[in-house]
């Protein structure tokens, strides 16, 4: 299996009183909790697919957290993942580390970044039943009025009709997908399963006014 995730920011407290607000007592009970989620879900020699920010601990911290985390790792670089620049961190515990990627997921291109990519490569792609053919993970605006600024492009473009070469009108593609980790409560997801938490956020956010 193949998962995604972005920002856990792994020994970041803060986060439990600013921005994001999650709620965990301190940062050793918040480590705790997304290790367990992120264990209980993902096996050995399963691949994790982590879109930026995973740690904001010194080399030795994120060392120990590198080797109780399940999983063969791929990182896409957050700006928050100081520790790379330390040379004492564990870089063999990642197959690679990149700051961009394109990888296929069963038959789909995935485009990975931890920023943001509003207008990606394969945007416009679909197979012959009108289903999206790549999408676009993402991470680093968590969820903020950033990512409620995507959103509402999103609806935009979505909502714009043009000809295709065939001179076939259709909407707009746009399938960018937050991978946020507090939007799946801390546990990497697949493709399949980040399209459809994405999916219910968005309803229950219309349902609620805020898109």
């Amino acid at each position: 299996m193949r998962y995604y995730i972005a920002d856990p920011h792994f020994f970041h407290g803060n986060l439990n009183t600013k921005m994001d607000y999650r709620g965990f007592a301190d940062v050793e009970e918040m480590n705790g909790y997304m290790l367990r989620k992120w264990n209980a879900k993902v096996r050995k020699n399963d691949e994790v697919v982590i879109l930026g920010d995973l740690s904001w601990g010194k080399a030795e911290e994120t060392n120990e957290l590198l080797g109780r985390l399940n999983g063969r790792l791929y990182l896409i670089q957050g700006n928050h993942d100081r520790f790379l620049k330390n040379k004492d961190y564990n870089a063999s515990r990642f197959v690679w580390i990149k700051p961009y990627e394109e990888l296929q997921d069963n038959k789909r291109k995935v485009i990975l970044c931890h920023y943001p990519i509003m207008c990606y490569n394969g945007q416009y792609r679909l197979d012959g039943n009108g289903n999206p053919k790549v999408y676009m993970l993402y991470g680093h605006v968590h969820d903020t009025y950033d990512q409620r600024l995507i959103e509402q492009f999103q609806e935009i473009t979505r909502g714009s009709i043009r000809k295709n070469p065939d001179g076939e009108k259709r909407a707009i593609p746009s399938n960018m997908i937050n991978c946020f980790c507090m939007y799946s409560d801390y546990t990497p997801l697949t493709l399949d399963e980040w399209i459809l938490c994405d999916r219910k956020r968005r309803e229950k956010l219309c349902a609620d006014g805020s898109m």
